[in-house]
């Protein structure tokens, strides 16, 4: 018989468990949970272990409509080298979603514009993600100077500064919209001198 954590690396690291509650394959997915081989990402929903610390998951399975953000944003467009502690993921701030400690997920409660502005949808680890693109990201960095630390924020926006496709004029569009405009401007003048 093939091993469960076998069948879920074929099917991309993931499972999902929707109507087989009662079947032998549920029965295995919960053993090889309780061994610590699988981690519960939400009701009905598996992934093996690496695949949450290396790839990025189906975050639109898990939570419909969310946005990557934060910490992955920045990793994926390399403007920091810290790894993400969990997945940062938004939300419209009306909806409430339960997140369990072992799912790995954080969640951001943004206003309808917040998860408009500087969103696209981009292909990640063969999932399709919406995600906030790079001079969002660097605005997000900014807003949350305060709980990131200066020293993230800073690296965030030299390195964004590095890049050649850097698009400064709608950064900085993004950023006033964020209310974040004169921060950002500060720390332009001074990285840019």
């Amino acid at each position: 018989m093939e091993r469960i954590e076998d069948i879920v690396a074929n099917q991309g690291g993931v499972i999902r468990l929707e109507g087989k509650s009662k079947s032998n394959e549920y029965r295995r997915i919960l053993r090889a949970e309780k061994a610590g081989k699988l981690i519960r990402i939400r009701k009905g929903v598996y992934a093996l272990p690496y695949v949450l610390m290396d790839n990025m998951i189906d975050i639109e399975s898990i939570i419909p409509g969310g946005v990557v953000c934060l910490y992955n944003a920045w990793s994926y467009y390399g403007l920091t080298m810290q790894t993400p502690p969990t997945f940062c993921v938004a939300i419209d701030a009306k909806r409430k979603i339960v997140i369990t400690d072992n799912q790995m997920v954080t969640i951001y409660y943004w206003n309808e514009q917040s998860l408009t502005l500087g969103i696209e949808t981009t292909e990640i680890s063969s999932h399709k993600v919406r995600i906030t693109n790079p001079e969002r990201s660097v605005c997000d960095a900014v807003r949350y100077r305060n709980k990131i630390g200066e020293d993230l924020c800073l690296e965030i926006v030299r390195n964004y500064l590095k890049r050649p496709d850097r698009k400064i004029g709608l950064m900085m569009e993004y950023a006033k919209a964020l209310r974040v405009g004169k921060t950002l401007g500060n720390y332009l003048n001074i990285l840019m001198e």
